[in-house]
């Protein structure tokens, strides 16, 4: 028997290549609107899926659907409580894109401490005061703290140590063991107090939707900067914007905002200390390449009779 996988948006070709040597026939679709998933999902057994919103109304509408793969690691564009009825089993790409995402978080924080985005502001109308006035630092011997060790916040913090020899400090009440690089704390509050850079690695859930808000950021030294690689949902984006406009924290590099695409209004866009970009963390070709084969080898596997690897805890207990 040929499954279908309907993919709403293109993956890689080295995806498709896997599902075609696995015997599976994959769909691309129309588009990655509700309605066009819909009209496309009617006899597919899988789904792999990248930035489109899997609603309620698409799994009652996609009878034959058992698994989704999601093309990345985090899974919040899809409803776990509409999978959990329909039995469908929810996989991601989980450390696929770890390695651009870490890189990133670098890229972030190098940003930051030359503060490149004000420097680029006035370098034109006055050479001199963005080359020689303007606050500029190193990274050697810094505090890098991250709430969250997962695959990514692990990476981040080994190109940070061993890379720039910063120190690393981290709070993640799952993490069983972490390399000797991160010293593991279990005051969660000391991850704002002590570091320099303070950097999200955590999941969208319930729990940490607007986890990091003023709280946190009245912890935080004047000096210091928020990175947010992760989800733009679990910092309070109000807050932020209230902790820079009264200097609070020093600044922000932002991969992800609450809202996206961008509001054009939101002010995040045109604070000088802070460096918004469009979600882009995992969006390289070699990371895009490992995700579509991740997700293709969680179809096979699902089929095949196997538990795919990465399998969202929240739906672990259905298989």
């Amino acid at each position: 028997m040929s499954y279908k996988v309907l993919i709403p948006q293109p993956i890689l070709p080295a995806g498709y290549e896997y599902l075609k040597k696995c015997g599976f026939t994959a769909v691309n679709g129309r588009g990655s609107s509700e309605e066009e998933i819909i009209a496309d999902a009617a006899d597919c057994d899988a789904m792999i899926v990248r930035t489109a919103k899997i609603t309620a109304k698409i799994l009652d509408n996609a009878p034959k659907l058992k698994i989704i793969a999601r093309h990345g690691a985090g899974y919040d564009n899809v409803d776990l409580e509409a999978c959990r009825r329909h039995k469908v089993i929810v996989a991601t790409a989980g450390g696929a894109n770890a390695i651009s995402v870490a890189e990133l978080t670098i890229f972030y924080m190098l940003y930051c401490s030359r503060n490149f985005k004000a420097v680029l502001a006035h370098c034109r109308e006055d050479y001199r005061y963005a080359k020689m006035t303007l606050p500029k630092t190193e990274l050697e011997g810094k505090v890098l703290g991250l709430i969250g060790t997962g695959n990514i916040g692990k990476l981040a913090a080994q190109k940070a140590a061993l890379g720039f020899n910063m120190k690393v400090i981290a709070y993640d009440p799952y993490a069983k063991e972490v390399p000797d690089y991160i010293t593991l704390l279990q005051d969660r509050d000391k991850v704002f107090t002590d570091a320099d850079y303070v950097s999200l690695h955590i999941p969208a859930t319930k729990s940490t939707i607007h986890s990091v808000g003023q709280r946190e950021f009245e912890l935080m030294k004047p000096t210091a900067y928020l990175i947010n690689t992760a989800r733009g949902a679990v910092v309070d984006e109000a807050a932020l914007i209230a902790a820079l406009r009264e200097k609070k924290i020093a600044g922000a590099g932002l991969d992800v905002v609450e809202k996206e695409p961008f509001d054009p209004t939101n002010p995040l866009l045109e604070m000088e200390n802070v460096l918004v970009a469009p979600h882009i963390g995992g969006n390289t070709k070699e990371a895009s390449a490992r995700s579509s084969v991740a997700c293709a080898q969680a179809v096979e596997a699902f089929f095949a009779g196997k538990r795919p690897q990465f399998v969202v805890p929240e739906l672990s207990d259905l298989l």
